[in-house]
């Protein structure tokens, strides 16, 4: 047996060892560290209790806390229940959802309105099929308000759209931070071992048999499992039926 070519291979088979433990261990220290980040505005009892309930903060905690009113719009005829999508012909390259101009150049002539819209990675990862995106005003997103565009084999073929007309924007009040939001949730809401992916301030509101609907300033909370928290920006009060508790 050749020893020193043995050796060799031993010398370099636990260099390699210990640069992959090595990497494990600044893996978890990163990542341990993006966890205290994320969470470092929350109080030390919420921190506290979600170590307890083992609950996950994946993404920041934003921390603006603008000042934001009621939205009065008008749902327009073809955005009620009933609708089938709109056909694409000929359809085109699913890629162009990605890159805003080039989506704009290629569907901005068929659909209406189409710069209005922003793309909405979450809710497109929880519906398949649909790339999912929100009707923006003055830079927030109404999260009820979508433009679903259908794909199938890298290909975009139809679109179905909810279009609105705002007409008046109530008292703006300053909204509640992103850690208050969170922290209720945490104490209340959230089962063990949640996975929080995604918080968000844009508006919210329930779809009613009307004409003139209401849309109020909401923090969204998602969820890895898809679950969706929508949260009243001005009270806190929880919107959404996920559970049937109140904060």
């Amino acid at each position: 047996m050749d020893w020193s070519r043995a050796k060799t291979v031993m010398i370099i088979s636990f260099l390699l060892l210990n640069i992959l433990l090595g990497y494990q261990l600044w893996s978890n220290v990163r990542a341990q560290l993006n966890a205290n980040a994320n969470s470092a505005e929350l109080p030390a009892d919420k921190l506290q209790l979600m170590q307890q309930k083992r609950i996950t903060l994946n993404t920041n905690l934003p921390s603006e806390t603008p000042m934001m009113g009621d939205l009065t719009y008008l749902l327009e005829s073809d955005s009620m229940e009933n609708r089938k999508p709109t056909l694409i012909v000929p359809a085109v390259d699913s890629a162009v959802v990605f890159n805003e101009k080039q989506l704009e150049r290629t569907l901005g002539t068929f659909i209406p309105d189409l710069s209005e819209y922003v793309y909405d990675l979450h809710s497109s990862n929880s519906t398949e099929g649909v790339f999912v995106m929100h009707r923006v005003v003055d830079g927030r997103p109404m999260f009820h308000t979508k433009l679903e565009l259908y794909n199938s084999n890298l290909k975009i073929t139809a679109y179905l759209q909810d279009r609105v007309e705002i007409t008046r924007t109530g008292e703006k009040q300053q909204v509640l931070a992103s850690s208050k939001i969170v922290s209720s949730l945490i104490e209340t809401y959230l089962e063990p071992g949640a996975v929080i992916i995604d918080i968000q301030l844009g508006y919210y509101g329930q779809i009613f048999d009307s004409e003139v609907q209401v849309a109020t300033p909401a923090w969204r909370v998602m969820l890895d499992d898809s679950k969706v928290y929508y949260v009243d920006a001005i009270s806190g009060e929880v919107l959404t039926d996920n559970t049937e508790d109140k904060l």
